[in-house]
């Protein structure tokens, strides 16, 4: 176990829903395990007025989000002792000057050494105005203490955005100090790819164009915009989940073998593998790229409306709230193997997995097909029910050899006994020790944002790009099932893994 020092987590965006749904509940779970060093604090900071009572009260004692356990009645008390509040003006320069002082105290009243960790839960908008305004109160340099940052998504909303946002980051602030979260990385599933790959002399040989057929990678969330349509009609499911979210996993599951299991290696193969990305011609964009909307949708007795129907979001919208892509990298590695990636709102179903599939054997010694099989499946499940299955045929008991495809999984809450942390406490202690394996690099958010960023020009400029109606509760345009070749289409999963190939409804 890593050490963890003496440190100070200091929030923007105190007061918003991301702190009291993932942030604090995530900190309380590592002092409630044991993960917290012996001296910290939380100082949430928004225009709010609130008294240093008053924010436990909202964040501690009156969130839904903690639970106390049971043997321990004090333990809210206790973890409430380390919540404190600062309101400032967030864009007002002078006011952080407030903010030195108040952490000088904190950092004096507590023995935290200096050490500060500032996680940026505001807008975007926010974060170059917040870490330059930390620049010029002094809360970025490094002589006593060290000094983090983190960065919540989206990281820019084109490619010049992104750069324009990244060079305004390293103004104030060394890139070694930069953390750029993605809660997809934080989650078991993900991390386990990298084991299952690199650990395993059983795939790792396995591993690349010649035994692998396709790879298939599915987000899906069974609700849609919710009440965040007026946010959600500026960005879509290209911006929201691809460009980050789904790349990020792309690049696990296909980089190269790092020199070593750290930070800078990781970064430097995911990097190489990013630039692999072919471009995307227009052509491409035209046949091979899916964007659609959902329809309102009766289901079972309750009606869903569609999405230019819900409030905040543009009658005439052309947003996506589905977008499927297939596309090719372009190393030894993975040489002409197609990868699909999906994603969408109102599906049947919340689920997120990787499915790798390989190649039938080239003696058919129990089959005329010559096409990818539904036998030799691998699948990651990232949520729920995190998990790996893998499929493969064995022979049907009773005279001739009739081949059925099995299931052998493993699930995370089998593990009785095993605690699996959430993404945020994972990743929220990673930054704590200062190991930022997990975390996205600038380079590499340029390089994907270089892959999204013709596909975002091409549906702003030409109007006959169509976007594809699907009612809530399918699986999305039927235009999306003619990415896959060979009628085989795409593995609908149900929310538990194993049951795979049945109709799943929200």
């Amino acid at each position: 176990m890593k050490k963890t020092d003496n440190q100070i987590l200091t929030i923007f965006g105190a007061s918003g829903d991301l702190t009291e749904r993932k942030l604090i509940p995530a900190v309380f779970n590592l002092f409630k395990r044991g993960f917290l060093p012996e001296n910290y604090a939380i100082l949430g900071v928004s225009r709010t007025d609130f008294s240093d009572e008053e924010y436990r009260k909202k964040v501690v004692f009156d969130n839904p989000h903690l639970k106390a356990s049971k043997d321990n009645p004090g333990e809210l008390e206790n973890f409430a002792k380390m919540v404190f509040y600062q309101s400032i003006d967030t864009k007002a320069v002078v006011d952080y000057q407030l903010l030195a002082n108040r952490l000088k105290t904190l950092c004096n009243d507590c023995h935290t050494d200096q050490n500060y960790i500032f996680y940026l839960s505001t807008p975007p908008s926010l974060y170059s105005v917040i870490s330059k305004n930390l620049g010029e109160a002094q809360l970025n340099t490094e002589e006593k203490g060290w000094k983090r940052l983190i960065v919540e998504k989206p990281f820019g909303y084109t490619l010049e955005s992104a750069k324009e946002l990244n060079n305004q980051l390293l103004e104030s602030f060394k890139e070694d100090q930069i953390y750029r979260i993605d809660h997809y990385l934080g989650k078991e599933t993900v991390q386990n790819t990298l084991v299952a790959r690199f650990g395993n002399t059983i795939f790792e040989p396995l591993w690349n164009r010649i035994y692998i057929e396709k790879v298939e990678i599915t987000a899906a969330e069974s609700v849609g915009v919710e009440k965040r349509g007026g946010y959600y009609d500026g960005s879509g499911a290209l911006r929201d989940m691809i460009q980050n979210h789904l790349l990020q996993l792309v690049s696990l599951v296909t980089m190269e073998p790092p020199a070593r299991m750290d930070a800078e290696s990781i970064h430097n193969e995911k990097l190489k593998l990013f630039r692999s990305l072919r471009p995307l011609t227009q052509d491409d964009i035209r046949d091979n790229v899916i964007r659609g909307q959902y329809l309102n949708s009766t289901i079972g007795d309750k009606q869903y409306p569609g999405y230019r129907e819900e409030s905040g979001v543009d009658p005439e919208s052309r947003t996506e709230t589905f977008a499927a892509l297939k596309f090719y990298i372009d190393n030894w590695r993975w040489a002409d193997v197609p990868f699909f990636v999906r994603t969408g709102k109102r599906l049947p179903t919340r689920v997120s997995e990787v499915v790798i599939h390989f190649k039938p054997n080239h003696h058919h010694l129990f089959s005329q097909r010559r096409i990818a099989n539904s036998q030799n499946v691998l699948v990651f499940r990232i949520q729920p029910n995190e998990g790996i299955l893998l499929k493969f045929g064995l022979k049907v008991p009773g005279n001739g050899f009739k081949v059925e495809t099995v299931n052998m999984d493993f699930q995370y809450d089998g593990l009785t006994d095993a605690y699996v942390p959430e993404a945020y406490e994972r990743l929220l202690l990673d930054c704590m020790q200062g190991d930022a394996t997990l975390y996205a690099r600038g380079d590499s958010v340029i390089a994907a944002w270089e892959f999204v960023d013709p596909i975002l020009k091409a549906w702003k400029d030409d109007p006959d790009l169509p976007v594809y109606g699907y009612p809530s509760g399918t699986w999305g345009p039927e235009q999306a099932n003619a990415l896959i070749e060979n009628g085989h289409g795409w593995r609908n999963p149900c929310a538990n893994l194993v049951d795979d190939g049945l109709y799943c409804e929200l």
